[in-house]
């Protein structure tokens, strides 16, 4: 089923997500219903609070991105509980333009680091803890910063932030065209 997309004002985007029990509810249905919504909206990256819920849950698909990055052939996968636990401060930072799925027409680059690590469980409920690189990296950064009540947009300079200020408000007001189903705050 195809849920709809939390837009840019919306309280439950600014919670910081609480870890789940791995018995929660449906939790399989969910994580379909996640990966659906993501497909139906033309992302890459879900996280739980962009459609309402504040669990720390995600999922990623960059099979879509496989004719830039062949290594993400297939690449579709859930994440339950993810923590990012360290950040090697060694590696690289690289800046690349970013959207979001709840700040539809809003694209800024942001600088990320480029190798990190995340404690996590997948679907099968197995812990990981692993080291991640390349663009996944990014994604995953991304979306936990959701899962920490974090939007790409305040990662910007003051500067940037400024010049978007007014695209934030009519994101608020509803003033905005997407093609998939949203929900805006009551305000």
């Amino acid at each position: 089923m195809t849920l709809p997309i939390y837009i840019y004002g919306q309280q439950v985007l600014r919670k910081v997500a609480q870890d789940i029990p791995l018995d929660y509810p449906n939790l399989n249905e969910l994580i379909q219903n996640m990966f659906e919504t993501m497909e139906n909206s033309d992302g890459i990256g879900l996280a739980a609070p962009q459609i309402g819920l504040d669990i720390r849950l995600l999922v990623i698909d960059l099979d879509v991105l496989a004719d830039t990055y062949p290594e993400y052939k297939g690449y579709r996968k859930a994440f339950i509980n993810p923590h990012i636990v360290e950040i090697d401060e060694k590696s690289k930072t690289e800046s690349l333009e970013e959207g979001c799925l709840s700040l539809p027409g809003i694209h800024e680059k942001v600088t990320r680091h480029t190798r990190i690590r995340v404690q996590y469980v997948d679907e099968e409920l197995k812990p990981h803890d692993e080291w991640f690189e390349g663009y996944v990296t990014r994604v995953l950064q991304h979306e936990i910063d959701h899962l920490d009540g974090v939007l790409f947009t305040d990662h910007l300079s003051p500067f940037r932030k400024q010049l978007i200020k007014s695209k934030l408000k009519a994101l608020m007001q509803g003033k905005f065209r997407c093609g998939y189903r949203t929900k805006v705050s009551a305000r």
